[in-house]
Order: C-alpha cells, then structure tokens, then sequence
C-alpha cells in the first residue's frame, strides 16, 4: 500500500510517498512559489541525483499534477502510474471540535473545515485548495484528513476554556485547541517504545522546538495540556512570535502608538520571539552563531529568554501531570542542538533530570541523552509527522 502525504502551504508544498508495507519513503518533495515567479519542484529518492522541475505553476492544482508526474516519471519516477497511489493523507492545521481523529474525506468534511477557517485563516485555505486539487485529479482515489488540533482534544475542560465571558467559547469558539499535535503524537509512541513501556503508563512532556515551537503534557496516552492556544501564537517564544505576553499590550500599541489591527498582528506574529529580542534572525542557528562567536548581549538574551520560558513550561506540566517520567525533544532545534536541550535541563534536578553531556553530543537520532539512573530520562527523538499521517491513513483505508 503506497500513501502519498501531502502538506499544502499559501505557496509551497511538501509530499512524500510511502510504502506502508515496511514504512519505507519511496520518495520526497517540495514545490515552492506556487503562484510565484521562479516555481520550482525538487524531488529526492534514496541513492539518486535530485530531480528538480523549473516551470511556472500558477495554483496549487498544478503542482500537485507536477508532482504526480514526477512520481511517474519514466527515469525519475518510483511508482509505474497513478494507480500505484492507494490513498491521499491531507495535513490540515486546524479541525476545531469537531475532530479528535482523523478522518476520511467527504462532503461534510470539506464543510467542517471551510468552517474552521476562520480559526486558522492561513492554514486551512492552503490545506482545503491542496485537497480539492487531489480530489480533481484522482477523483477514485481515498483521502484522508489528519488534523493538528486533534491529538489535544483530549484536554480537560478546565484547561482549553479561557476565562473570558462563556458565550465567547460557546458562540464563538474561543478556547485552546493546541497545535504540532501530529508531532507530539509519533514522539510519545516513540519514546514508550525506546523505553519498553506502555504510553498509557507513562508521563510524558514533549518538546517540539523549532521555528515554531510548543510543549505537549501527555498522561496515560493522552494530551491533558499543551502550551499553544486558541491559536499557534500562545505558548513559548518562538523564531518571529512572541508566544504567552500581557494581553494589555496589544491595546498600549492601539492607543498609544496608533498601530493598526494589521500591525499589531504583524509585531506579534512576524516580528517577535527570538528574532524581535535579538534582532539578528529568526534562525537559531545564526542567534548562536552571534551569541557564541559574536559576543552578541541581544543575541544571549534571546536565547535566555527562549530556554527559560520552555523551563517554566517544563516545570509546571510535572506539575499538572504529578510528576514525569520522561522528557523528549524533537523537531529542528530540539533535535539538533545540543546547547539548547543543556540549557533548558539546567537546573532541573529537583524534578530528577540529569542530563550526560557526552550523550548529549548528538544530532537527529532517537538516543536517551541523561545518565544511567536518572530519575527522569531525557530522549532526543526525531519527529516524523508524514509517516504518523501515512499509518492513520492506512487505518482508515484499508
């Protein structure tokens, strides 16, 4: 059974194909600047050149044609011809309520999700086009809706509501709903197998640190608490957002600085986080760079802001869950470097987390990284939110 994963933003487009049989990639891709001057596909197979198509796509149904090409393609293809493909794993951002799974895609799905649009207004649009596209072109063919909110629909509800006047959650749906759930969701399978166990055994805090970043307390195999909100702006201090601030500031900027709606949202979401404190980047990598080898003061501080606040979250989800068992790092700087995760364990013996700093010296593979008898084991673990789209995929096709 192949899946073919397809994650749609404003402008690009990533997508693998997947033998379920033994979970192996057959191949991977990105289009970018759908729409764009300058659009271009590259595909990669194990053991081969890169294939790279340079030609203008103007939507996104043109590139997804593109790339079924590319898989077909006689010198560069994996697959002899569409029909190869058993079914389509859509990953879409925002599901509301409504959904705690995945699920298979019909006409009242594509309803739902036109509807929670308006919670995730450049997530969904891209994610819904991206589907309708599929849809067009392989109209016989099963797709399957996965969903970022749906892994932490089970927070109780006296963590999703906000403690705003009811009717703003009941009219109008403003709670938590948390995202990277996908994510959280394969890392914690993960480390309950890397430790032997059962993940409904277990406390876990999970720690999906990149350019946007959340924290995920998962309990008995379930999300109880996750640091984004109602939307991905809530939580950490992330690349350009400025996660959890007073909500007081956005109307000082309002009224006392004149800033628009549209530049509020802008500062907070574009302009913020570590890139805002720093003025440097976005990219952690170049923060550390002028950090270590700069001796940049803003560039320092952007990190210690950044490491303190995923602290605080660390150690108030050991207390929400009474206590953890294991706590893991994922995605591009979780997995990557191993200064961030020293900094953040620093100072957390009192919850029995040591951290090996020889172990830590590693890169992108899934490996405990604290001492032999640490009462808290610490994994580094990387995410692989394609393949945890494929298998819900093969669940509900085959």
């Amino acid at each position: 059974m192949n899946v073919l994963v397809v994650n749609c933003g404003s402008s690009s487009l990533k997508y693998q194909l997947i033998d379920m049989k033994g979970e192996v990639v057959l191949a991977k891709g990105l289009v970018e600047r759908i729409g764009i001057e300058g659009s271009i596909l590259t595909q990669k197979v194990e053991g081969r050149e890169k294939y790279i198509i340079k030609q203008p796509m103007a939507n996104h149904k043109e590139a997804i044609k593109l790339v079924l090409e590319a898989l077909v393609d006689s010198t560069n293809g994996v697959i002899k011809d569409m029909s190869e493909i058993s079914a389509v794993g859509h990953r879409v951002v925002h599901g509301g309520e409504k959904y705690s799974n995945s699920v298979l895609i019909d006409a009242e799905v594509m309803k739902a999700l036109e509807e929670c649009s308006k919670l995730a207004p450049l997530h969904n649009p891209p994610n819904i086009t991206g589907i309708n596209a599929c849809k067009e072109l392989m109209p016989t063919t099963p797709m399957v809706a996965v969903f970022d909110t749906a892994f932490h629909q089970t927070i109780p509800e006296y963590a999703y509501i906000y403690p705003l006047p009811y009717e703003l959650y009941t009219e109008h749906g403003i709670r938590k709903y948390g995202f990277h759930g996908t994510s959280h969701r394969y890392v914690a399978s993960k480390v309950a197998e890397l430790m032997n166990d059962d993940l409904k055994n277990l406390k876990v805090i999970t720690c999906h640190l990149g350019n946007g970043a959340s924290i995920a307390a998962i309990k008995d195999g379930k999300s109880i608490e996750t640091s984004m909100g109602f939307t991905p702006l809530e939580g950490i201090a992330m690349g350009t957002r400025s996660g959890s601030i007073d909500p007081a500031i956005v109307t000082f900027l309002m009224k006392e600085l004149n800033y628009s709606i549209d530049e509020v949202n802008d500062v907070i979401n574009k302009k913020s986080g570590v890139y805002g404190i720093s003025g440097v980047s976005s990219d952690f990598r170049d923060i550390e760079d002028a950090a270590w080898k700069e001796d940049n003061n803003r560039a320092k501080l952007a990190l210690d802001v950044f490491h303190y606040k995923v602290k605080k979250f660390i150690g108030s989800y050991a207390a929400v869950m009474n206590g953890v068992d294991c706590v893991v790092f994922t995605a591009g700087l979780g997995e990557n470097s191993p200064e961030t995760r020293e900094a953040i364990c620093e100072g957390l013996d009192y919850l029995g987390i040591k951290l090996d700093k020889e172990k830590n010296k590693v890169r992108g593979k899934a490996v405990e990284i604290s001492v032999e008898g640490s009462k808290v084991k610490v994994f580094v673990i990387p995410t692989d939110e394609e393949l945890m789209i494929a298998r819900d995929v093969k669940e509900l096709v085959k």
